[in-house]
């Protein structure tokens, strides 16, 4: 298991560090937070990153993707949280893409894969129904109606859920869970906008008596759980890559500031106490780095079992959001009063991370998967 990026990966983050840098800085994301933009983020940005290709990396040939492997989006992701940019490449290509990849039926992926590689069409995973995320803990009901199936629940923070042109949907049928595919424009459906901290697309999703043909379906019956697992545990990695980078871009903006905000005559970063402080954070930031690696390397290693893979997952985003909270308070702390305000863009990257701490599950719910995985829980 290589923890080094080749030549390949390499280049690719280099394009994402240049492309995103000059098309998507963090100035773009005060634009759209400031112009209350529904969608989340720039449509044109959208196509242009589609033209890229990094919406085909994860997808197999046979699809219209490139067969790069998921490695390829790790250092993509990162660039993301460098920069702060927002786009719907975790929502519509990394968890409802692979989704419909592994598991919809051949009429399901020619109807949609082409178009979400394009940038044409969008997709959003609908499985949250709490504050915390779990996945098992879905009230949502799917009930046979005639030859179809009816649809009554609600769903909570669906991550770019406003303006998509449907929804993968998480159902409960009786003791087992139902994954199925929900247009924009079926009756019953109702979206409505949530706004967080990050001022991200987020939605809360209504379904009152939707009713879908049995060809809405995903995958066989009862086999909803594993797949839906595999596909969260592929989001939690890109995840915490971008948790990986908004932390290193903002302990790169706390150094710089120790090196000129002078005090007593001297710049504060040559006092002992926050060398100290800033050491511990570049130490956490090298350890979640290997374990972000170490992570997206096993989605591509064919001879890594299911459960290994789902453990490194969580290993992944417990570390990056663990280190991201740690940088994150300390830059704050470091910068003083001015860290919280609009001024600095230490406070965005400070409401992103927060929000991506939480997103597919926090740090509680990843030591418990964790240690449940490993036979300690």
């Amino acid at each position: 298991m290589s923890l080094i990026l080749n030549e390949e990966q390499r280049l690719l983050a280099d394009t994402a560090r240049e492309f995103l840098s000059a098309r998507s800085p963090v100035t773009a994301q005060r634009r759209l937070r400031d112009e209350r933009v529904a969608e989340g983020f720039d449509a044109k940005l959208w196509q242009d990153i589609a033209g890229l290709g990094w919406t085909g990396i994860p997808f197999g040939e046979e699809s219209g993707g490139l067969a790069f492997g998921y490695q390829g989006l790790g250092p993509v992701f990162e660039e993301i949280g460098r920069n702060l940019s927002a786009t719907p490449l975790l929502s519509s290509v990394v968890l409802a893409g692979s989704l419909l990849e592994q598991a919809g039926s051949q009429a399901q992926r020619e109807a949609w894969l082409p178009a979400l590689i394009a940038g044409e069409k969008r997709l959003a995973l609908a499985v949250d129904e709490q504050v915390r995320h779990d996945p098992s803990a879905i009230a949502l009901t799917a009930v046979a109606d005639g030859d179809g199936l009816r649809l009554d629940g609600e769903k909570v923070f669906v991550v770019d859920g406003v303006g998509a042109d449907g929804w993968l949907v998480v159902a409960r049928e009786g003791a087992d869970l139902g994954l199925f595919l929900v247009e924009a424009g079926t009756p019953g459906v109702t979206v409505m906008q949530t706004g967080l901290v990050d001022s991200r697309n987020h939605a809360r999703l209504r379904l009152d008596g939707v009713r879908l043909p049995a060809s809405a379906r995903i995958g066989a019956a009862g086999e909803a759980a594993a797949v839906l697992d595999a596909a969260l545990d592929r989001g939690r990695l890109c995840q915490a890559a971008e948790l990986l980078g908004a932390s290193a871009k903002l302990f790169e903006l706390t150094l710089e500031y120790l090196k000129t905000r002078v005090q007593f005559d001297a710049p504060i970063g040559s006092f002992q106490a926050l060398q100290h402080r800033a050491a511990w954070c570049h130490v956490h930031l090298e350890l979640a780095r290997s374990t972000v690696m170490a992570g997206f390397a096993a989605l591509d290693d064919a001879k890594c079992g299911a459960d290994e893979r789902a453990r490194l997952a969580s290993l992944a985003k417990w570390k990056a959001g663990e280190t991201a909270h740690r940088v994150s308070n300390e830059a704050v702390q470091m910068h003083g009063g001015i860290g919280v305000t609009d001024e600095l863009d230490v406070g965005l990257y400070l409401k992103r991370i927060r929000v991506a701490q939480a997103c597919l599950g926090d740090g509680d719910f990843h030591s418990q998967r964790y240690a449940a995985l490993t036979g300690e829980g």
